[in-house]
């Protein structure tokens, strides 16, 4: 009995520290960012998606267009989406959070833009395309419901991926590509030590936490560096995800020495000026896969952020560091040009108008105002005893307004004969067809 009384008092203790320590984290937050995920993800489906295919053109439509060996990108512009469709379904928009699903579905159906194929019509002679693409295949099977995703994502993973596999006095690594002598590197394993410890959270196939350990172990000996490096130079979408899949080893493992990774990989990306600019992540490049590194770091820390088990001290860090950077590109965004409102490559600074906006850009600003959203709502529960904070609210009275809160028609609530999109009419999201 005595015992029992004992644990029961330990579990008590650890939810109420929990408790304590989440609304530590709420008390940073001053600001709603529901609709500002709503106005960049809006503009992000009218400027940048093929809605008949689910797939994403490099630059808004109407200007170049092409999509062409534009492949591991469409994996984090599409997984953008299923964030959005996350977060509306827990709102209660069940009619918006539908209309994002089948925009997945369609991804799915036409393979991702993919120009190669293979069995699963998703096999790539790029080793690290593949290991992107399985990962937000993974994540659609886990957020969507559907198997015929996390089916997919396993089967590359088996028959494709790890078919390339070899193990040496190293270790076991993964080649880049398919070419004969291609070598490891961080954008290959750190996915890969990602997608082998899901899988074995889904499947409980001990060789799959095998694989994990054997990639951790090779990226922490041959790749990663002392000081918080993954790679040199260090990039934030290895950072995060070999961040991330340094934490979720710790959970499956319980061993300490990857909880302690995650938080040194993490907090690096947004503290050490090698990843930084006054304060803010940097720019990292203008090409279509320096420009989506972003995307890929963002909702790897919210997970780390949301996570209690990881330590107060480093996620307080970079809660605040989140919303920095979202406020700042919030501010920097040209509200009057929307739906053209494009995101830059540096959150510090405007968008250009006289250069072509990326898909890339804009992939990683939506991935940050969804994250960041997804991560205020979870911080501020009732269990914290604090509230999302409100803005002003200019949509109590019978207009409609567009989803960065500009008026579209006054003193009425009929959307009919509106252009198909997202309006909010009477402080609800409304999707007219």
């Amino acid at each position: 009995m005595k015992k029992k009384i004992l644990m029961l008092l330990a579990i008590f203790s650890t939810a109420t520290a929990a408790m304590a320590y989440n609304a530590t984290l709420a008390k940073l937050i001053k600001d709603n960012y529901e609709g500002k995920a709503d106005s960049l993800t809006t503009v992000f489906i009218k400027e940048f998606m093929d809605t008949s295919k689910g797939t994403f053109w490099a630059t808004p439509k109407g200007k170049n267009s092409s999509n062409t060996y534009i492949y591991w990108q469409q994996a984090h512009a599409i997984d953008a989406i299923v964030y959005a469709y996350e977060r509306n379904k827990a709102g209660g928009y069940d009619g918006i959070a539908g209309l994002y699903k089948n925009y997945a579905a369609k991804w799915y159906k036409n393979k991702g833009n993919n120009y190669s194929g293979g069995n699963t019509g998703f096999e790539n002679p790029y080793t690290d395309d593949m290991c992107w693409i399985t990962l937000t295949l993974l994540r659609m099977g886990e957020v969507l419901d559907n198997n015929s995703y996390s089916n997919t994502a396993k089967t590359l993973f088996d028959k494709a991926i790890m078919k390339r596999a070899k193990e040496d006095e190293k270790g076991l690594w993964l080649p880049w590509n398919d070419s004969e002598g291609s070598g490891p590197n961080a954008c290959t394993l750190s996915p890969a030590c990602l997608m082998a410890v899901k899988l074995y959270q889904k499947h409980g196939t001990e060789t799959y936490l095998e694989y994990a350990k054997k990639f951790y172990d090779y990226m922490t000996t041959h790749i990663c560096k002392s000081d918080g490096r993954v790679e040199e130079p260090p990039l934030t979408y290895t950072q995060g995800t070999f961040g991330e899949a340094c934490r979720l080893l710790y959970h499956v493992t319980g061993e300490t020495k990857y909880k302690s990774k995650a938080a040194t990989y993490i907090n690096y990306a947004f503290t050490n000026g090698r990843c930084t600019s006054n304060g803010l992540l940097r720019h990292e490049g203008t090409s279509m896969d320096q420009s989506i590194f972003k995307a890929v770091l963002i909702p790897y820390a919210v997970n780390f952020c949301l996570d209690e088990k990881m330590s107060l001290t480093y996620r307080r860090t970079i809660v605040s560091a989140l919303l920095k950077n979202a406020d700042a590109l919030w501010k920097k965004l040209d509200k009057e040009s929307y739906p053209k409102m494009y995101c830059p490559y540096y959150w510090g600074e405007s968008f250009d108008p006289s250069t072509d906006a990326s898909m890339g850009a804009m992939a990683s600003g939506v991935s940050l105002m969804e994250n960041v959203a997804r991560m205020c709502r979870e911080l501020t529960t009732e269990e914290t005893g604090i509230e999302t904070p409100k803005t002003e609210d200019k949509t109590k009275t019978g207009n409609i307004y567009s989803t960065d809160g500009k008026l579209i028609r006054h003193k009425t609530t009929d959307t009919k004969g509106l252009p198909k999109g997202i309006y909010v009419v009477n402080g609800k999201k409304v999707f007219e067809r």
